[in-house]
């Protein structure tokens, strides 16, 4: 059997005050700077963009230029003729 006497919790006195319990605490965001991984995300889609545009602009001007010849004016035909009879 067991030894020893049944322990009682112990009562607090009626004239004890009572704790009152705090609320949640309210974080700012001043005083943390912005997460590195959020930065990452937001330089990669930038960069995608980016790339998107060259892309889109180089293609442009490439089909300009192999879709039709360019008309020379009488000065630059003159030009051109003059460095092709040099070489």
């Amino acid at each position: 059997m067991a030894q020893g006497k049944m322990k009682v919790k112990a009562k607090l006195p009626n004239n004890a005050k009572v704790k009152k319990q705090k609320g949640n605490k309210v974080t700012k965001r001043a005083n943390r700077p912005v997460q590195p991984k959020k930065q990452e995300v937001v330089h990669k889609l930038k960069q995608a963009i980016t790339k998107t545009v060259n892309k889109s602009v180089e293609e442009e001007i490439r089909s300009r230029a192999s879709s039709r010849p360019k008309n020379l004016s009488k000065a630059q035909q003159a030009v051109a003729s003059h460095h092709s009879k040099g070489k």
